[in-house]
């Protein structure tokens, strides 16, 4: 029987996926748009690759905010949990990150099943080797197998996967990562369309068999039973968690990456590619921190199925030979058994600057661009992405403002802002470093910052807003706690126990919550805030303890976006502008930015380039008015 020629047409494709394509697949599926989501082989999908892990700094913020905006990831995370802990605990909450080992074989079952069972989706296995434009102002993709498929729009969300090669000492395989296929010929569609392409290079350390591992030398490092999970949707505490161990490399493992220096592919030019500078292999590390005789590595286990465990931090691409002498000078490895080799991958990617903030490109209407295809290194940049793009590409069918998520608004918004107006020369990977208003970007308030965005988008279903608005109530509660005034007699001996100066006249328990000796807990034990969720009781701390920072830091946000929001006009010919240097005329006409605060990041845009624009707009805004 002939197909029908309509199973060919979609209203958006999504080419990949992996993490970026999932989000993105299920956003424009969810939002009522017919969705082809294409991947080059099914058991890919939501592959972890890499670490068997979901979060860490300023990423667990990211997994945070694609939950509170509708995204699955999670969701995902929480299903497939084998340890759970909070990063940072001795540092500032702006800096908390949640962080969970996963069972990467669940990880993966659990979102391949999400999206199969997900209306208006449809999975399909084929490489995508051709995008072109059609006549009518979509898109079509040809597939290995000759079929054609048609769309209005197009997320391109391929990963690490285009004209790929991993590296292992001399052997040089055509390869995706994990020995899966890779993608050949999208590239030269891409660069067809003007796309600059790019190289980057990332890599993986080796997986060792547990039953070889000596465990006793090792320091154990548990989870914490009582953290909540990662999906505002869940209230359910793991207890059952897998511990990670802690180890270090030896005055010998330097010693033999030394001695083998010239057989490394990174050394000796076999690998092209640029690498993360904040994520280096470990014959990288030795020879850019030689003055350190050590370094720090974890074992993480890859599931609850295998005895596989992933070596983190021994990143390498030597030959097979010098990795196993490598592994065996590490203290509890020194009998190891290698499983899989680490090995280093090369791809291809683009310049994130050809992209609006909305992810679409500039000169190819309704074409979308997320996750490692614009040059980012991680799960969690790359589902980030994704969401937008899939978001977008849906209000791009619809006529609707695309959704830009401003720098003070989230960390996606940091995340895009930064590679669509710097772009990137190395992978880019997120860290709390990179915002500067992360004291209110912090993870326990994602939910309060985007849930209402993603609601009036329509991914926020009538579940999860009935959970956020229950804990806007209990919130109200708990701050009318703060402002209740404790009697000497309540407190004393509470302070007494403490150390803590006493007091004759009462003292609120907000000003009470401010002592660095005093946490929220010992009120709860002592009758207060007792009805209350850990995650409310977490954000009325953080709150109390942190009042004139956050507040400062919010004036300084309503300040700055008095530059920050004011629109550029995209038609504006930047050579035409009288005072502007030739290299500013160059980038702004390069990156189209959309506010002034925008352009004022570009790199090459001085703060003279930015008060001649400021002139400018008020000059054209005069001229409008006359």
């Amino acid at each position: 029987m002939q197909s029908d020629k309509n199973d060919f047409i979609f209203d958006i494709i999504v080419i990949g996926a992996g993490h970026a394509g999932c989000e993105a697949a299920l956003a424009c599926a969810r939002l009522g748009k017919k969705t082809l989501c294409l991947a080059t082989n099914l058991d890919t999908v939501a592959y972890l690759a890499c670490n068997p892990s979901i979060g860490g700094t300023a990423k667990g913020q990211i997994v945070k905010e694609i939950d509170a905006l509708g995204g699955e990831m999670a969701v995902n995370t929480d299903k497939s949990l084998l340890q759970l802990r909070m990063l940072n605990r001795s540092k500032g909450p702006a800096v908390y990150s949640p962080r969970a080992q996963v069972d990467k074989n669940k990880y993966h079952a659990n979102m391949k099943l999400t999206i199969e069972r997900t209306p208006n989706l449809f999975l399909r296995q084929g490489e995508a080797k051709t995008l072109v434009k059609t006549e009518d102002g979509g898109y079509g993709v040809t597939i290995a197998n000759g079929q054609n498929y048609f769309a209005k729009a197009v997320v391109v969300a391929t990963g690490v996967y285009l004209n790929s090669r991993t590296v292992v000492g001399s052997l040089v395989q055509d390869s995706g990562p994990n020995g899966f296929a890779n993608a050949h010929g999208l590239t030269d569609s891409l660069r067809e369309m003007g796309f600059k392409i790019l190289r980057f290079k990332t890599g993986t350390p080796a997986r060792v068999n547990a039953r070889s591992i000596d465990f006793d030398r090792l320091e154990s490092q548990q989870g914490e039973e009582s953290m909540p999970p990662f999906s505002y949707l869940n209230d359910y505490k793991n207890t059952k968690q897998f511990p990670c161990y802690l180890t270090w490399t030896t005055a010998e493992t330097k010693k033999v990456i030394l001695d083998n220096k010239h057989l490394a592919p990174i050394f000796s030019g076999t690998v092209k590619g640029v690498g993360p500078r904040y994520c280096p292999s470990i014959e990288d590390k030795v020879v850019r921190f030689s003055d350190k005789e050590r370094h720090q590595i974890f074992l993480e286990p890859e599931g609850a199925d295998t005895d596989e465990y992933y070596v983190q931090g021994v990143s390498s691409s030597m030959p097979a030979d010098v990795q196993y002498e490598i592994y065996h000078t590490i203290e509890g490895l020194e009998r190891v058994e290698i499983m899989r080799d680490a090995y280093a991958i090369e791809y291809d990617c683009i310049d994130a600057t050809a992209l609006y903030p909305s992810l679409m490109s500039k000169n190819h209407d309704g074409l979308f661009f997320a996750g490692q295809i614009n040059g980012t290194s991680g799960y969690e940049e790359a589902a980030g992405q994704g969401l937008v793009a899939g978001i977008n590409a849906v209000r791009y069918l619809d006529n609707l403002k695309p959704l830009i998520l401003r720098r003070d608004q989230a960390y996606i918004g940091v995340l895009i802002d930064d590679l669509t107006t710097k772009g990137t020369n190395e992978p880019y990977r997120m860290m709390t470093g990179r915002a500067e208003h992360r004291l209110v970007l912090r993870q326990d308030n994602a939910d309060l910052r985007l849930t209402e965005i993603g609601r009036e988008i329509g991914l926020v279903d009538d579940a999860r807003y009935a959970l956020f608005k229950e804990k806007l109530s209990q919130l109200e509660k708990a701050k009318e706690q703060l402002n209740r005034v404790l009697k000497p007699t309540e407190i004393n001996g509470f302070l007494a126990e403490k150390g803590e100066p006493q007091t004759v006249t009462g003292i609120p328990v907000r000003t009470l919550l401010k002592r660095s000796s005093v946490r929220i807990s010992d009120l709860v034990e002592n009758g207060l805030f007792d009805e209350f969720s850990p995650q409310v009781l977490e954000q009325i701390e953080i709150e109390a303890k942190y009042e004139g920072y956050i507040s400062k830091e919010e004036t300084a946000i309503q300040t700055a976006a008095k530059t920050e929001n004011k629109p550029l006009p995209t038609d504006v010919d930047y050579n035409a502008i009288e005072g502007l240097r030739l290299e500013a005329r160059q980038k702004l006409n390069a990156i189209k930015p959309l506010t002034l605060g925008q352009a004022a990041r570009i790199s090459g845009v001085s703060p003279a380039d930015v008060t001649v624009l400021a002139i400018y707009l008020s000059g054209r805004k005069k001229d409008e008015n006359e």
